[in-house]
């Protein structure tokens, strides 16, 4: 290839490649239909990467024309080692997509439905955007808002007919990378949908629980905070139940991030502290194997839920709270250590007994914090471990159990 003079306009702007399916934008440029469709769809930018135009339709026309040409040089070059182009497949039409949501009557043709909206959605992202205008996303919502895990199934035949349809319906759903029209939508429901999706978490399969986090993890991405406070109850419970099954790092990862944008609204984290999420968040803490990232969340979350006092009693009534929370200060990262001491300083603040200041000196809690105001660790994270020892120094700063290398160090 680097032999071969190219001509210029075969070459796509963003790839830098010979297109194989050249499309052209409203702003006049081409480019190759898999690259532009990342850059307006996955990369949900709303300009011409050449022009830097806003782009108000994100129609691709295809340019037949180039295309041509592109395939006579290949044909041309073929002893060169130029494959041929083949002619690409044209998108699916929105009057294909109605007519086939109609034809899903019965529940075998439903099924067949879903087959086929799975791989029309495979295909290419143009197919995704014309299959939610089209209104794919209702009538994949409609399943999962149908979706009765009590129902009697007679059969192993039947029962695996009636679970493939709620499985098949949240993978494209997922698949789609639903537009913030489409999440508002679904959110909308006057909750029905997030309703239907704890029911899915609570009776589902491990891959239909996975897609509902991740469908919610991006529905509360675009939601208003007065929609994040009515989360009911058991949603909290389900969530804290995928954490402790560890359905999949996908899955866990999802529903730490939902966690950390809905915790903070409302009453979320006395709800996420009475389903029980603090002693799960401890013991993911002390698996050894949490990557940064996730240990960051994991101690976000808990920064918020110890905001209430369900939460605090939590990580206190848990043997090893204190001491993984006081571990991972100055070992992971400094977003983790700062979220470490906010953890301690809310402790020290609204639950300091005499027992707690004990067992906070004795498993070196103390000393950690004094460590952090000799480190480089962010001026927050200083402040705040300041803070904590001020509040209690008539207990700590004289202890026999206080390093004597760390006492200069103990703020005045």
């Amino acid at each position: 290839m680097d032999e071969i003079d190219v001509p210029p306009f075969f070459i796509c702007p963003i790839s830098l490649e010979i297109m194989k399916d050249p499309v052209t934008l409203s702003t006049g440029i081409t480019y190759d239909r898999e690259s532009i469709e990342k850059w307006l769809f996955s990369g949900k930018n709303t300009t011409c990467p050449v022009t830097k135009q806003v782009i108000a339709d994100c129609e691709l026309t295809p340019n037949h024309t180039l295309r041509r040409l592109l395939q006579s040089w290949c044909m041309l070059n073929a002893s060169l080692g130029i494959e041929r182009i083949p002619t690409p497949k044209p998108p699916i039409s929105k009057a294909q997509i109605v007519k086939l949501l109609i034809d899903a009557k019965s529940p075998q043709q439903q099924i067949k439905c879903l087959d086929t909206l799975k791989s029309i959605a495979a295909e290419n992202a143009t197919n995704k955007r014309c299959m939610e205008s089209s209104g794919v996303v209702e009538f994949l919502a409609s399943i999962v808002c149908n979706y009765d895990p009590t129902a009697t199934e007679e059969s192993l035949d039947y029962e695996f007919d009636s679970i493939r349809p709620i499985d098949e319906a949240l993978s494209i759903l997922y698949s789609l990378q639903l537009s913030e029209v489409s999440l508002k939508n679904l959110m909308g429901k006057n909750g029905d949908f997030i309703l239907s999706l704890t029911r899915v978490m609570q009776r589902g399969s491990y891959e239909s629980r996975a897609y509902a986090v991740l469908l919610l993890k991006s529905m509360a991405e675009i939601a208003d905070p007065m929609q994040l406070i009515n989360f009911r109850p058991q949603l909290f419970i389900e969530l804290v139940q995928v954490l402790h099954d560890q359905i999949s790092k996908q899955a866990s990862k999802a529903t730490l991030q939902l966690l950390v944008s809905i915790c903070p609204w409302g009453r979320n984290k006395i709800k996420a502290a009475e389903a029980g999420v603090v002693p799960v968040l401890i013991d993911l803490l002390l698996d050894s194997s949490s990557e940064r990232r996730a240990c960051e969340m994991i101690l976000t979350v808990l920064d918020a839920v110890c905001g209430c006092a369900e939460g605090r009693s939590e990580l206190l009534k848990h043997g090893a709270g204190l001491a993984i929370v006081s571990k991972k200060i100055l070992r992971v990262s400094q977003v983790a250590s700062e979220r470490a001491v906010r953890i301690l300083l809310s402790i020290a603040k609204f639950c300091a007994t005499s027992k707690v200041l004990q067992e906070m000196q004795q498993l070196g809690v103390v000393a950690k914090l004094c460590l952090v105001l000799q480190l480089d660790c962010g001026s927050k994270t200083k402040e705040k471990a300041r803070e904590v020892l001020k509040l209690h120094a008539r207990v700590w700063k004289n202890s026999p159990c206080m390093p004597t290398n760390l006492v200069s160090s103990y703020p005045a």
